[in-house]
């Protein structure tokens, strides 16, 4: 802008110095030669922008394919980051609870079944199977929540993390109700077996009397 007003300001000077006389061949060569110059400047600007656009181009292509290209570094930094809105999301808890629980209740179970003698030794081998999946998997789920809430571990956005922790929610309340399903139904052939138990030891006892 200061540019065009200095060339403005030496033209009217020269047009006052000249009496006013605009026709004069040499202020309208002069004129000429400055909107020349003007646009000889415009086309150099033209060529550097053109220059540095290929150049960033050029550059970028290079940097890419180093694995180094600083913008798109710097976009995939971002996704290491979390934020607390993630870290306080309720089912991160919810996760953390329902790993507790499902451990607290297949050991509480197994110890009543292995307590009552009413189950084979191969059964029990079975439901100790069961239950070691069952906790290595939960473990699991424990693991791919702390990389989702832990910066530094994967690249994602916020909307990304949600999702992943609402898929590791599902997974895990899946396998604690298989548990609880599992249990119940060992349960239902425990208090059988226990009924058939009692039922053969009470006909012993009445024939025993006779």
């Amino acid at each position: 802008m200061k540019t065009k007003c200095s060339i403005l300001t030496a033209l009217l000077l020269l047009v006052f110095h000249y009496g006013a006389s605009s026709q004069s061949q040499e202020v309208q060569q002069l004129v000429l030669n400055v909107e020349k110059l003007s646009q000889f400047k415009n086309i150099l600007s033209d060529m550097k922008t053109g220059y540095q656009v290929l150049s960033k181009g050029y550059n970028a292509v290079r940097d890419i394919s180093k694995g180094s290209f600083s913008l798109h570094q710097t976009f995939l930094d971002g996704l290491l980051a979390v934020s607390p809105e993630v870290r306080k999301y309720r089912k991160v808890a919810e996760i953390i609870s329902m790993q507790s629980q499902l451990v607290k209740e297949y050991k509480s179970a197994f110890r009543s079944f292995k307590q009552t003698d009413l189950f084979s030794e191969k059964e029990l081998n079975y439901m100790s199977t069961v239950y070691g999946q069952l906790t290595s998997r939960s473990l699991k789920n424990l693991e791919s929540l702390l990389s989702v809430v832990t910066a530094g571990e994967l690249r994602m956005n916020d909307e990304e993390r949600l999702e992943a922790i609402d898929r590791i929610f599902s997974d895990l309340e899946d396998k604690l109700l298989f548990l609880r399903n599992f249990n119940s139904k060992a349960y239902v052939v425990s208090r059988q077996r226990s009924a058939e138990t009692s039922g053969i030891s009470s006909m012993q006892q009445l024939y025993q009397t006779k």
